[in-house]
This record gives C-alpha cells, sequence and structure tokens, in this order.
C-alpha cells in the first residue's frame, strides 16, 4: 500500500484530511475545514511546507508526551501528529511526513 491523503467528513460536518504511511499508520490529522475544496487546498499545503523543516514545530503535550504540529508559511497550522512514546518517534514520524506526503494519493472518502 501507498502513502495516501483520506479525505473524510466528521459527523458533526467539517471536512479534515489524515496523512497515512504505507503501513496504513496515521501520521497526521489536518484541522477542521467548512469546505471539502479548502481541505484539498490543506493537502496542496502539507505536501509544499512538508519540505520545510522549520515549519514542524516540536511540542510535548501536558502529560510529557512528545508531538509535533505542521504549520504553513502564515504559521497557522495545517496538521498534528499523535502523541508519541519518545523524541526519537517523533522525530521518525517528522521525516514519514517529509518522505510521504509530496507523493501521496487522495482518497475522497466524503461521498
Amino acid at each position: 500500500m501507498a502513502a495516501k491523503f483520506d479525505v473524510l467528513t466528521s459527523s458533526d460536518g467539517p471536512h479534515y484530511f489524515n496523512l497515512k504511511a504505507a503501513n496504513g499508520k496515521i501520521i497526521l490529522t489536518s484541522e477542521r475545514y467548512t469546505q471539502k475544496a479548502n481541505a484539498l487546498n490543506g493537502i496542496e499545503s502539507v505536501r509544499t511546507n512538508a519540505a520545510v523543516p522549520a515549519r514542524f514545530d516540536r511540542r510535548h503535550s501536558v502529560a510529557g508526551e512528545p508531538y509535533f504540529v505542521l504549520k504553513a508559511r502564515n504559521g497557522e497550522p495545517i496538521g498534528r501528529s499523535e502523541m508519541y512514546t519518545s523524541v526519537g518517534a517523533r522525530e521518525n514520524g517528522i521525516r514519514s511526513v517529509q518522505t510521504n506526503a509530496p507523493t501521496a494519493r487522495i482518497d475522497d472518502l466524503t461521498d
């Protein structure tokens, strides 16, 4: 299985996407968008910004778990990762987004 973006609609209406690695694991979940077109634009923003290391904001949750937020050029969040068990695992997640995002196919699951 190749990497892919799944475009989805949440139960309360907004659209969002998940970037999944070739193993099917979600490596990035987007912000919520009011329109599907905006979610698709968000995917293009991930593809562009994933190539810029400085756009990955490395953070820790209140419980101390490492995670990251991918930001657009204007500083707005595009998506965030899961909570990781270690800083090294978070760095692997960032590398996975950088590797997979540019060529991941888009699966529209909103219909």
